[in-house]
């Protein structure tokens, strides 16, 4: 039989793209099938020699003459006379037999075609492995035509990638292939292969088509030309002996696609890359897209390096941009770089603190930890540690990894230290440490405990411990749960600060509460103490406002005038709680809210800010900042409120970003550290978390029928600087806390074929600058207090790009990039319509 052939069409594009945008390349050819043997006991079961010839290279898109590197190259210059000569020697087809020592490219364009003439002649669903890998098929068979549907979402294949644990800021793929084989006579006439993946970035899948890309392994396709009488049959009783008869070199090779080794000629290595980048990483350019830019460049060249490579990079490496070389070495997670960081940072000496709580931070927002990064942690906190601080995050961190780990099926070695530290300590500062790991953590087996630390006489514990309860699933929040928190709420056995309370009616209100919780919570009110009565109020009408799941329950709670009435609902305060959309988009709902609680006195107690991001019914809680401040009411000569006449003085930050707890910062504590801080303070604010964050990481091998193998990359890196401060005012009895956030966001992803002869790739991204500021000031030289919140967001550049490539050995290049600049204009988020009275008065009396 004579066929002609495309072994393959690779393309790559934008899925919106036009086909004059493709970038790719086709390989076309003649084969020639003979039947050299078949199984005396099974007919259908046949061997076949097949041989290509007449092989042509040739670019996937149209281009002129200029652009197309392929025009006036031969196959031979283009795959070499080794390859070529290799590509056109026989080969057999059962299994797959050819020559075990041809390249590794050659053996899987051979793959591709022997998986081309794979048919039953039978409708039905079977597990069958090609070049794709070991997939579950579908058969429909008629007279003259067989339809082959292949699950490629089943396939299991011989190289694993890895991904981005949280689907909000991961990758989706969609990918199809269906063979359609045309019979004439049982002989096949035609086959036609159209396979097609498509990667996306989930954040921005729909909203811009453009940071998508469509691998099309198409058309495939065979074709008859002619038949004639071939050679005769070989007798034989099994297929190796017939095989070895023919050629005692072919060997079977299997149909599965092999790893290639291709070496990247004139690309730099870390010290080249590192001497280019280092520039940006300098601490005044990470607000810029430079700075994340750098990072990921640095991190694709941090994988590809040996140890002592890594290493010698660190050593002479200048002070300024040390803190972001060991965040990028950390976020590189290869074996090679967790070690050469391990060995460079000294644990025991207090003077490197900066730089460990660096590495610890990068280790929490690991993209895909191991246990073995889990175990040197656990291998730290049990050695000698000069800091109390690194101590504390190291135990802290552990939380995040277990959780991520746990999330893998992979729970184990800290699970029994985390959940027992609680309770082996009497030392406040670790028990602090131990629930702040278990609200990382969130092992279902830490509920019991948390809940037990939720009715401590500690606020500080109580306080951690509720607002890791408030994380759980709500399913896990069980009636025993629920009757401790009602206990806390209405103080059954103990007297508990405003801010425990407060934090105890949240959980009661998103975990699925009863009827009764509800009714006796909004019965509550009035009865609290009076910017409590507030906070109370402004909850139940924010779950009102923005329909949270309790909303239902709550409207017919209300139904009843004895808990929905005017003495109750008139009540006055300066504490609120309101939230509201940052984002709304067809892929990503980004959501905001800020509780904020005062004194009697009108001194902060507690603000809590939250940002949240939901796509395909995936949950991120992308930032918490809490301030929290008590036993300041000495200075304004105020009573406290009930239950915290002995609270020391204290104010503090705390910060959760990415679904990872930061440790806590402390502005001061004790009445002699604030004194101080108030006669030294500068007002410059205290940095929570500043670093290089990889937030998108995503690497996988995708091998397509044809027998190529396609290689994609999405990474994400955020540049960010978390800052809050706080000051007091005698002078003009006046208070103001801010947090500021400023980030730098650039996510980068890339496809590409590369068979040792040609390559080919596209890339996408975008990038963007932006600052979020939420202050808060407050007047008290008169009652009732004035408060202003103000969350503001400035206006940001945003970019987005598309390149695409394609290379020949012989140095000849094809390029095109393109990109899009716009200006998103800033804002000033929406609050509540009391606040912006409240600031009207604020900034007249400040004129």
């Amino acid at each position: 039989i004579h066929i002609t052939s495309v072994l393959f069409l690779v393309r790559l594009n934008r899925p919106t793209g036009s086909t004059r945008g493709n970038t790719g390349f086709r390989i076309s050819s003649d084969v020639d099938i003979s039947l050299v043997w078949r199984n005396p006991q099974i007919q259908d079961e046949q061997l076949l020699r097949l041989q290509i010839s007449n092989v042509q290279v040739e670019s996937a898109g149209k281009r002129s003459r200029k652009n197309n590197i392929f025009h006036g190259s031969s196959a031979e210059s283009i795959l070499g006379k080794v390859r070529l000569e290799a590509l056109q020697r026989p080969f057999m087809v059962l299994s797959l037999y050819a020559h075990k020592a041809e390249p590794a490219t050659i053996k899987n364009l051979k793959r591709g075609v022997a998986s081309m003439l794979m048919m039953q002649l039978k409708s039905g669903k079977m597990s069958e492995a090609d070049a794709s890998g070991k997939c579950l098929v579908e058969y429909k068979a008629t007279k003259d035509q067989v339809i082959r549907t292949k699950h490629l979402d089943t396939c299991k294949t011989q190289e694993m990638g890895f991904t981005t644990h949280s689907p909000v800021l991961g990758i989706s793929g969609k990918s199809t292939s269906e063979t359609v084989i045309t019979l004439e006579n049982g002989i096949i006439k035609s086959a036609d292969v159209e396979e097609t993946h498509i990667l996306s970035i989930n954040a921005r899948h729909k909203a811009a088509t453009k940071n998508e890309i469509k691998v099309s392994s198409n058309r495939q396709s065979l074709t008859l030309k002619k038949i004639e009488v071939g050679p005769t049959e070989v007798a034989g009783k099994d297929v190796a002996s017939v095989v070895k008869s023919l050629d005692d070199k072919h060997m079977s090779v299997g149909v599965m696609v092999e790893k290639v080794k291709t070496k990247c000629k004139g690309c730099p290595n870390l010290m080249d890359t590192w001497k280019a980048v280092r520039s940006q990483l300098e601490p005044e350019s990470l607000s810029k897209a430079e700075g994340p830019r750098s990072f990921l460049a640095l991190l694709h060249s941090l994988r590809k390096a040996s140890k002592s490579e890594i290493l010698t990079v660190l050593r002479n490496c200048s002070k300024t941009v040390l803190p972001q070389l060991v965040d990028a070495v950390t976020s590189a997670q290869t074996p090679s770089s967790h070690s050469a960081i391990l060995e460079f940072l000294d644990f025991s000496k207090k003077e490197g603190l900066v730089l460990q709580e660096r590495f610890l931070y990068a280790c929490g927002f690991a993209s895909h930890p191991t246990e073995t990064m889990l175990q040197s942690l656990l291998d730290l906190a049990q050695g000698k540690i000069g800091s109390t601080e690194i101590k504390e995050s190291i135990v802290i961190i552990m939380g995040a990894l277990l959780r991520k780990l746990c999330l893998k099926g992979a729970c184990a070695l800290p699970v029994k230290m985390l959940l027992a530290g609680p309770d082996s300590t009497q030392m406040e500062s670790e028990v602090l440490m131990y629930l702040l790991a278990l609200k990382n953590a969130l092992l279902p087996e830490g509920v019991p405990v948390l809940a037990k630390y939720a009715e401590s006489e500690v606020g500080a514990f109580s306080t951690i411990a509720i607002t890791a309860l408030q994380r759980y699933d709500p399913q896990l929040i069980t009636p025993e749960v629920k009757k401790t928190l009602n206990r806390i709420y209405h103080q059954n056995k103990h007297i508990y600060e405003k801010n425990v309370r407060a934090a105890a009616a949240d959980v009661i209100m998103s975990s699925s509460p009863s009827y009764m919780e509800v009714k006796n919570l909004l019965l509550s009110i009035g009865h609290l103490p009076h910017e409590m009565n507030k906070y109370m109020l402004s909850k139940v009408q924010d779950i009102l406002r923005f329909e949270m799941p309790a909303c239902k329950l709550v409207r017919q709670v209300m139904k009843d005038m004895a808990s929905h009435n005017y003495d109750r609902f008139s009540k006055t305060g300066s504490s609120s709680a309101f939230s509201g959309f940052m984002a709304r988009t067809a892929d990503v709902t980004c959501t905001y809210n800020l509780d904020i609680l005062y004194s009697g006195s009108g001194v902060l107690r507690r603000s809590n800010m939250n940002i949240y991001g939901q796509s395909n019914n995936a949950f991120l809680h992308g930032l918490q900042v809490t301030i929290e401040a008590q036993g300041l009411e000495s200075l304004i000569a105020a009573t406290p409120d009930e239950g915290e006449e002995e609270l020391e003085s204290f104010a503090g930050m705390s910060a959760l970003l990415f679904d990872v707890q930061l440790r806590p910062v402390t502005f001061f504590k004790g009445y002699s550290d604030l004194m101080s801080k108030m006669f030294s303070i500068s007002g410059d604010p205290i940095s929570v978390v500043k670093g290089l964050i990889l937030l998108t990481d995503h690497s996988q091998v995708i091998p397509l029928q044809s027998g190529l193998r396609t290689s994609a990359e999405f990474q994400g890196g955020l540049a960010i600087d978390i800052s809050g401060g706080m000051e007091f005012s005698l002078w003009y009895r006046e208070s103001k806390t801010s947090v500021n956030n400023r980030g730098a966001l650039v996510v980068i992803g890339n496809v590409t074929v590369d068979t040792g002869f040609v390559s080919a790739g596209v890339e996408v991204g975008f990038e963007t600058e932006a600052t979020l500021d939420f202050i808060t000031t407050v007047q008290f030289s008169e009652y009732p207090f004035l408060v202003c919140m103000q969350m503001d967001k400035t206006t940001f550049p945003f970019r987005e790009t598309v390149s695409k490539q394609e290379k020949l050995p012989s140095g000849q290049t094809f390029s095109l990039k393109r990109s899009r600049d716009q200006l998103v204009p800033g804002s000033e988020f929406p609050l509540h319509q009391e606040n912006s009275n409240m600031c009207k008065k604020v900034f007249e009396q400040a004129w």
